[in-house]
This record gives structure tokens, C-alpha cells and sequence, in this order.
């Protein structure tokens, strides 16, 4: 008796279809563009410039410091955003990925500027350490994208799969959070309020109904249409405060190396890990946008995409340290933007790097984006966050879900959303093991790419 043996099904690449009315190369008209761009820039506007916040108002910076670097990371966005985009040679993606000042360092800068200011130094010796260790730790991650291409084993679509997801999934707790009012509500026990959430609906309603528009127009234009209606209704329920903007200056002129650039080796190492990681979270940032702007996420041509990015995260870092400003990275939240308007040419990018490198020069005009309220800004996120898991879900959905790719799938997305969701879990870890693993991100793709490696079977 003959028995007939079935050969294991062969991993083919994955081929996610697009439904974009313009793609990656396309030219859109100059309106449609500046349209877009607004839309993106809304978008990342508040994520560009929170961590500045938050690191200025712990080390009790002055004001006039905090603004100039709040411009700076403005400035430096566009710059960054702008690299990306075009590419030059190796350097940049080559798609409409936008760059923004990233969260993950807010750990390891806090704790070094407050070591300096602890030991009696100014906030600005804590400013030249923090931009020295910024400047220096980009080069770990240049060094990193130049072997990118060997890891094609292990950075497999089953690994972005889950970084992509939990980049998504992660972010979602900012969306419903804003929508509720943000952490200044939660403070001040107005949280969930009906006007909030009123408001933060509203905005959600009009993205959906623009968006299932047959009118490309209406479709791409659908967040800033949205985002505008939330803001004036904003106005006389009195969520928006404009008293802050008589005090911000005119213009914002760049200056290189204001504060000098200072280094300590035990501060360094944490610094070191973490763009690490910044460079394993923009490998899935850089699959997702691939996803939705119907490029392929595996051979060469994404490899090269992602070295790219990675190698422009690193160097864009170094310009940013250079300018008085924190590490940059790929943001996620533009790729839900990506999908929601239908479009996803690059170009599109140099009009969103124009628009915040204008931004940065001119605070006084970057303060009127500045006090969007919050809940209209949740209205539009938590449906960009959701749209980034489902690009991953896609991605997920190319590959033969056996037991083993299960295993892998189920313990990353676990250990991921559970350090998301219960974060007190690393309350007793050494530093450098919270600067690691606070990130869902960050711990669900480690998982993904141990396990990758580690489990026997087809990988």
C-alpha cells in the first residue's frame, strides 16, 4: 500500500490589497495635497510636541527654553519628515512617513536630567547631558540598520504582524482617553463628561460619514473637515483657552548646540537599548505604512525601505540633538490617515514637512493647533489607532496560522497588551528593565522575534 505524504504548504508573500486613490508615486493636485497634509499634521501635532512638555515641565525648565525647544520639535519634524520621504541615497524610506519626537526616551532623559539637577546643577547642564547622550546613542541606531538585511529570517511577516497590531492596540488607551477629556480631566474628576464625549463623537461620526463618501474629495478631506466642526463647536462650550497665546513669540530661529553637548557612560546605556527598540518599533511602523500604501512587505525592496528608515530614524535623531531637541522616530498614529483619506504618496510629505517646519519658526501660529481640545482630537485618534492594529491584523491574516506561528502570535500579543494594560507589573524591576519592556511594543516584538528564533518548526 502506497500512502501518499502531503508536503508542507510552501510560505508565499503576502499580497494585501489597497484601495488608495492615490499611491506612493502618484502626484496628487496642489489642494488635495495641502488638504492631506493638514490632516497628517493635526494628526502628529500634539505627539510632536507632548514629550517636550513633559520633559521641560519635570526638570522645571524656564519658559523661554521650553518654547524653544518645543519649536525645535516642530522644526525638526519637518526636516525629518522630509528626509524620509524624498530619500537620499540610503538614507530615508522612501514613503509618506511622517517623524515626530519620540515617547520612548521620556524615561531614560527624565532620569538623567533629574540625576544632574539632583546634584545641583542646572536645568540647563541637564539640557547639554540629556542632547549629548541623544546625539551620541543615534549612532547605535545607524549602526543597527546597516544589518537589517541579514535578518530577513527573523524579521518575519509574522513578527511585524504583531508589532504592527500592538502599535495599534497599544495607542488605543490614548484615543479613548482624549475622547474623555485627557489626563487633565482625570485630575480634575471630569473625566467621560457628556460634553466631551458628545463632542469627541461628533468628530468620529463625521470622519465615518465623509469617509464612506463616493466623493474622493469629501473622503480625503474627511479629518480636517472633521477636526475644524469639532473645534469651532468647541468654542462657545468653552473647552478652548487661548489666553496662553498672547505670551509666545513671534518667530523661533534655530540655534545649533545651544546648550553644548554633555556625556556620561552609566546615563548612556539605558539611551543605548532604548533606540534599540526605537528601531524594532519602526520596523513595524514602516511594514504598516508598506501595508496600506499597497507595497510589499517582504524581498528586497522592503528590506531596503526599512534600512532606509531606520538608518533616516538614527540620523534625523543626530539632527535633532543637534538642534536643541529630542530623538525623532516614525510615528504610527499617520498611517491611519494613510487609510482614511486614500492617500499614500509620498509627496504628500513635502507639504506636511513644509507646513511644520513654518510651524516651528512661527509659534504664535503653531499655538492656535495647539489648544485643540482633546476630546476632538480623541474623536479622530481612537479611529486612526484602530485602523494601524487592523493594517496588522492584514498582515497577520497572509500568514499560515500553525501551531507553532500561533504559539508565537498568542504569548507576543499577551505579554505585549498585558504590560499595556496592567503596566504596575515591572513596578519592582531594575531601571533598564522598565526602559526595556514599559513599551508594549517593545515587549510583544522582543517576544515575537525570541520566540521566532527560538521555536523549532518553519519560520
Amino acid at each position: 500500500m502506497m500512502i501518499e505524504t502531503q508536503a508542507p504548504p510552501t510560505e508565499t508573500p503576502p499580497v494585501i490589497s489597497s484601495d488608495l486613490i492615490y499611491g506612493l508615486e502618484a502626484r496628487p493636485p496642489f489642494v488635495e495635497s495641502i488638504f492631506v497634509a493638514l490632516q497628517h499634521v493635526f494628526a502628529c501635532f500634539v505627539g510632536i510636541i507632548t514629550p517636550g512638555l513633559i520633559i521641560c515641565g519635570t526638570l522645571e525648565v524656564s519658559p523661554t527654553d521650553t518654547m524653544s525647544i518645543l519649536s525645535m520639535s516642530l522644526f525638526i519634524s519637518g526636516i525629518a519628515t522630509f528626509i524620509q520621504a524624498k530619500r537620499f541615497g540610503p538614507v530615508g524610506s522612501g514613503l509618506l512617513s511622517i517623524q515626530g519626537t519620540s515617547f520612548a526616551f521620556l524615561g531614560p532623559i527624565i532620569g538623567a536630567g533629574l540625576a544632574v539637577t539632583g546634584a545641583g546643577g542646572s536645568p540647563q547642564d541637564a539640557l547639554k547631558l540629556i542632547f549629548g547622550l541623544c546625539f551620541f546613542g543615534a549612532f547605535v541606531e545607524i549602526f543597527i540598520s546597516r544589518f537589517l538585511h541579514l535578518a530577513n529570517k527573523v524579521i518575519t511577516p509574522l513578527v511585524t504582524g504583531v508589532v504592527v497590531t500592538l502599535i495599534g492596540l497599544t495607542l488605543v488607551k490614548v484615543g479613548i482617553t482624549s475622547m474623555g477629556g485627557g489626563v487633565l480631566a482625570q485630575r480634575n474628576e471630569t473625566f467621560g463628561d457628556p460634553i466631551y464625549l458628545g463632542v469627541a463623537f461628533l468628530v468620529l461620526t463625521i470622519i465615518i460619514a465623509l469617509n464612506s463618501s463616493r466623493n474622493n474629495i469629501l473622503r480625503m478631506s474627511s479629518i480636517i473637515i472633521a477636526l475644524v466642526v469639532g473645534y469651532l463647536v468647541s468654542i462657545p462650550l468653552g473647552l478652548v483657552d487661548f489666553s496662553n497665546l498672547a505670551n509666545l513669540p513671534i518667530i523661533s530661529f534655530p540655534i545649533p548646540f545651544r546648550y553644548g553637548l554633555g556625556f556620561d557612560f552609566a546615563a548612556f546605556i539605558p539611551f543605548a537599548f532604548i533606540y534599540l527598540i526605537t528601531a524594532i518599533e519602526s520596523i513595524g511602523d514602516l511594514t504598516a505604512t508598506s501595508v496600506i500604501s499597497g507595497e510589499p512587505i517582504q524581498g528586497e525592496k522592503y528590506f531596503q525601505r526599512i534600512k532606509g528608515g531606520v538608518l533616516g530614524d538614527g540620523i534625523n535623531s543626530i539632527i535633532a540633538a543637534s538642534f536643541n531637541t529630542f530623538p525623532n522616530t516614525t510615528f504610527s498614529q499617520n498611517n491611519g490617515i494613510i487609510q482614511l483619506t486614500g492617500v499614500g504618496s509620498r509627496y504628500v510629505g513635502y507639504f506636511i514637512s513644509v507646513i511644520l517646519i513654518f510651524l516651528g519658526l512661527f509659534p504664535i501660529v503653531s499655538g492656535i493647533v495647539q489648544v485643540l481640545p482633546e476630546p476632538v482630537l480623541g474623536g479622530a485618534t481612537i479611529l486612526m489607532f484602530s485602523t494601524v492594529a487592523v493594517a496588522g491584523i492584514k498582515i497577520i491574516s497572509t500568514i499560515h496560522l500553525t501551531k507553532r506561528n500561533s504559539l508565537i502570535l498568542a504569548v507576543s500579543l499577551g505579554l505585549g497588551l498585558g504590560v499595556t494594560f496592567v503596566p504596575d507589573i515591572l513596578i519592582t524591576s531594575p531601571p533598564l528593565v522598565k526602559s526595556i519592556f514599559a513599551s508594549g511594543i517593545s515587549t510583544g516584538g522582543i517576544t515575537a522575534l525570541l520566540l521566532n528564533i527560538i521555536i523549532p518548526g518553519r519560520e
